[in-house]
């Protein structure tokens, strides 16, 4: 039973009733937690219809409502607002519908398709904490596309070329002494972080130098005889120096292998993976048609630009005048090859931070000026940055929390406090570590997708990890508590099938508030995909857990003597699980059967 449309069905029919007119659309929405109902009417639209003021107009779709509908058992009206009380024999079906419903949260195959882009590294470094934010939003953003029925394509782009990568390409050669992962027992992508850290040191010492005598900072920066080298690596490399290209194939091998097994751990994955080295070639192409076609222009330097004045932005560098690529040249020739290698994509989706979206701007209006009419299906998912208590990351300096060890911490104390607890006597220590793995990474997902993603956030890491509160565990725990009802009622051979619901006409408050929350799945699903939110999912996870809680506090489930209502508590329990499994699925996070 779809109630929101049943109801909408019921109200257009009242007001073809009383006001012989009909509507195509009434404006119905949750009712504000201040007033009794779960349903509200917006009256003030439907005045033109009924020559009667809001409350009037209210009143009189309420009483036909209540008489003739057999859905509203009461009403009230404030202020041109209709709120409806839903017969507990209506929910009781609602809760039928969605029991007998083994793909409830799963909508069919639409026969539509999107992209959607997260991580994205840089080939210089290991993940930190923002690459966190970053792959959890991207991962969960795709996961509730994919409920609503859409095919998924996970992908990501490598930067794998450029001065960043030259930079620890630079530092390795004149620091390194050949050291390599199995030398220094580094992973691979901790090994080349080491160098670009090694780098910006020798860096600033050597701009200090020259800067005494006598140049200016810029002078001092071009000059400095590290950066000279990286940049004539980047040139070599440009020009497919043997050389150098096999050092840039073994540095950033030892990376994706580090990087894979941050990744698995994350619990996240990528249908295809494009690299900046394979895409900017074809961005150059773009770039200089454009040039050809008058879309952008080169200077004397023989530098190419694109100017956006006239569109609100400035102008743009698209090739240097040593004729390397910038960041933007290879973008258009990702956003290209991407729409060539799956042409029916709906949408393709970056999940990039904030700080970058004036470069999605300019990417997504050149684009359109390069005359790709898919330009406009291009959407930026931006985030903000995720602060800690003890300041901003500072990736150059050494200084970032790298995301390896911060899971490593979650899941540490994570299993902490599952010792302090006590409640794992039955636990071998196999299942001990599985649990603490479980909870330290959903304590850790959720706390980073609670949060509107636009939202700049603070981590709090001994706040994440608590079972009590608007925290991941907390829900683990209630998911948990959960399955161990369901263990008891089969233990004692309680079965229940949709025949048992049939014939329930009384609910307790609570049970129709998460009757109402759990039939509210669908509309949030939809919300998410709309706000690019998991912190939607995330919120609507921890508000069924919480009313949950409140409805085992208060009813004690096999206390009660009617067989008929503990069939359906037991029954309401189970859908209970499955909806928070479901929706806890949908962040990357797993929920225990025990804990």
């Amino acid at each position: 039973m779809n109630l929101d449309l049943t109801l909408r069905a019921e109200i257009q029919k009242a007001i073809t009733a009383l006001f012989n007119q009909s509507v195509e659309q009434v404006q119905v929405q949750p009712t504000n937690v201040e007033f009794e109902g779960s349903h509200t009417l917006v009256c003030f639209p439907l005045t033109k219809l009924s020559k009667k003021s809001p409350e009037e107009t209210g009143t009189m779709i309420g009483e036909y409502l209540q008489t003739n509908s057999g859905l509203v058992s009461t009403f009230n009206v404030v202020k041109g607002f209709l709120n409806l009380s839903i017969s507990d024999s209506v929910w009781a079906q609602v809760f039928e519908s969605i029991y007998s419903n083994s793909s409830f949260g799963q909508l069919p195959d639409n026969g539509k398709e999107m992209m959607v882009e997260y991580s994205s590294p840089n080939t210089n470094k290991p993940l930190h904490l923002g690459h966190l934010r970053n792959n959890f939003l991207g991962y969960s953003v795709a996961e509730i596309y994919k409920a609503l029925g859409y095919k998924i394509h996970k992908v990501q782009i490598i930067n794998d070329r450029g001065i960043h990568i030259s930079k620890s390409m630079a530092a390795w050669q004149l620091f390194g002494n050949r050291e390599t992962p199995e030398s220094s027992g580094l992973k691979g992508d901790k090994l080349v972080g080491k160098y670009y850290v090694e780098f910006d040191k020798h860096f600033k010492a050597q701009i200090a130098e020259l800067e005494s005598k006598g140049l200016t900072k810029e002078e001092a920066e071009k000059q400095a005889p590290i950066m000279q080298k990286a940049v004539g690596l980047l040139l070599q490399w440009e020009a497919n120096d043997s050389a150098t290209v096999e050092l840039w194939k073994t540095m950033n091998g030892w990376v994706y292998k580090g990087f894979d097994s941050t990744y698995k751990r994350m619990g996240v994955d990528f249908e295809k993976l494009y690299y900046e080295s394979q895409t900017y070639l074809l961005g150059k192409d773009e770039v200089l048609r454009g040039v050809e076609q008058g879309v952008f222009y080169k200077k004397e330097d023989g530098s190419v630009w694109v100017d956006l004045t006239s569109d609100g932005l400035d102008q743009k560098v698209l090739l240097r005048s040593d004729g390397t690529s910038v960041y933007m040249t290879q973008d258009i020739g990702t956003a290209i090859l991407r729409f060539r290698d799956f042409p029916k994509i709906e949408g393709q989706v970056y999940t990039v931070g904030n700080e970058q979206e004036y470069h999605f701007k300019v990417l997504f209006l050149i684009l359109k000026k390069l005359g790709y009419s898919w330009a406009e299906k291009c959407y930026h998912l931006s985030y903000g940055m995720v602060d800690l208590p003890t300041g901003k990351m500072k990736s150059r300096e050494g200084t970032v929390v790298d995301a390896d060890d911060l899971m490593q911490e979650m899941v540490d104390e994570a299993e902490k406090q599952t010792r302090e607890l006590g409640k794992i006597d039955e636990m071998s220590e196999e299942e001990i570590k599985n649990l603490s793995e479980m909870v330290g990474l959903g304590a850790l997902k959720f706390f980073l997708l609670k949060v509107d993603p636009k939202k700049r956030m603070m981590f709090d890491p001994n706040e994440s990890i608590q079972l009590q509160g608007h925290t991941g565990p907390f829900i683990q725990y209630t998911h948990a508590r959960v399955k161990s009802i369901l263990r008891k009622a089969d233990s004692l051979g309680i079965k229940v099938v949709a025949s048992d619901l049939k014939n329930i006409n009384s609910l307790e408050p609570s049970e129709r508030e998460i009757i109402f929350t759990l039939n509210n799945f669908h509309n949030k699903l939809q919300e998410a995909s709309r706000e690019y939110s998991p912190s939607v999912i995330a919120n609507y996870a921890y508000e069924l857990a919480k009313e949950y809680n409140q409805f085992y506090q208060a009813i004690p489930i096999f206390n009660e003597a009617d067989p008929g209502k503990l069939k359906f508590r037991i029954a309401f329990s189970k859908v209970v699980a499955d909806v928070i499994k479901r929706s806890m699925h949908l962040l990357g996070i797993q929920v225990p059967e025990r804990m």
